[in-house]
């Protein structure tokens, strides 16, 4: 009798393979959330017209977007750093936290009265870039150290650390860093110091251009330079990589140093490109959000830019779709977790293929049984 799923020879890795198993899962993640709309009484085409016409056919909508996609890019693409060198962290809420609480020191200290002092633009945003990637770098690094040197367990020291990030946040928006008034943020920075706006009449800011910039080094990095061969190879098999020679302690924490720095890069871009300020809960859970669009992205750095896109596109059209068609925006969140764990189940057809000659072939060796009874 042939069977339903047949065991592939090879994994099925070519590029067409990967895209085909990925729209198929975002079509299958769009048809149950379907009955989710027809339960509001909304026609789903209707509904999924809201959710992307808004995000992508306007440019007021589309500016929204490319805001939302820089931080989720560059989280993803620090996941991307740290998951394929075998360094398990999640305290990426934590980095941004970090990311953005200095950047926004560093401006409100070196432009007092809406001056960058004798720094130009271009001067004041290396230094904050230097300035917040180190810091984030930093805060990822005692992690990494921990699991390097003691042999702790990254996951659940990192995810204790995104809170002790949060509340160094809150000490220096209420203190601090408290503008007079009684909401726990700072004052607005001064515009000299804000990424300068790409699209007139939108709010899509140079962001986007630092996360292309940093989706093409870590490709670089990973698939063009001996160091990035060293943090994969870390990662596949840290024996293998010791009687290679390679100093697999020193390679956790840098790939630790670079990714709590990437995360901090997306806190950064979020302050001076699109709040100005420092405020409480200012990450929003974007920190989580992006280690979900590297999964999507299948760690791919190449392909975290388009995710991120379509991942920042749906949370503008989500409050569009409320706003037009009266449909909850949690409905979209619902989708986001649909489509994440379809994309994880379709991994099943890398090493399967699927015989419907299988389905077919049932039946009448059903019915050639009753007669022969």
């Amino acid at each position: 009798m042939a069977k339903l799923f047949e065991r592939r020879l090879a994994p099925a890795d070519s590029p067409l393979a990967i895209v085909s198993r990925t729209i198929a899962a975002f079509l299958a993640a769009m048809l149950v959330t379907s009955l989710l709309f027809v339960s509001f009484g909304a026609h789903p085409l209707q509904a999924y017209f809201v959710l992307f016409h808004e995000p992508f056919a306007t440019l007021r909508g589309f500016g929204y977007t490319l805001a939302r996609t820089s931080p989720l890019a560059l989280i993803a693409l620090g996941t991307i750093v740290a998951w394929r060198s075998g360094f398990n962290y999640l305290g990426f809420e934590g980095c941004f936290v970090i990311g953005a609480t200095s950047t926004a020191w560093l401006a409100l200290s070196i432009a007092p009265g809406g001056r960058t002092g004798h720094f130009p633009f271009p001067v004041f945003l290396s230094l904050a870039i230097l300035f917040g990637f180190g810091s984030g770098g930093a805060w990822a690094t005692l992690v990494g150290l921990v699991r390097a040197r003691l042999g702790g367990n990254e996951v659940l020291i990192s995810l204790m650390s995104n809170y002790v990030a949060i509340l160094i946040l809150q000490y220096m928006v209420s203190g601090p860093l408290r503008a007079p008034g009684s909401l726990p943020e700072t004052r607005l920075l001064p515009q000299t110091t804000w990424l300068p706006f790409i699209l007139p009449g939108t709010r899509a800011n140079a962001g986007i251009l630092i996360a292309l910039a940093a989706a093409g080094s870590v490709w670089m990095l990973l698939q063009k330079m001996p160091l990035g061969y060293e943090l994969i190879v870390t990662g596949l098999n840290p024996l293998a990589a010791r009687y290679a020679g390679i100093d697999v302690p020193r390679r956790l924490i840098l790939s630790a140093f670079l990714g709590g720095g990437l995360g901090a890069l997306a806190g950064m871009v979020e302050v001076l490109g699109s709040q100005h300020r420092l405020m409480d809960g200012i990450s929003g859970g974007v920190g989580f959000i992006g280690i979900i669009v590297a999964l999507l992205a299948r760690l791919n750095p190449l392909a975290v830019i388009p995710t991120a896109l379509l991942y920042g596109g749906m949370s503008v059209g989500a409050d569009a779709m409320q706003r037009r068609a009266n449909i909850p925006s949690s409905i979209t969140s619902i989708l986001e977790s649909l489509l994440v764990l379809f994309v994880l189940a379709s991994d099943v057809l890398r090493y399967y293929d699927i015989n419907p000659s299988a389905v077919w072939c049932r039946a009448p060796q059903t019915v050639e049984g009753q007669v022969s009874e």
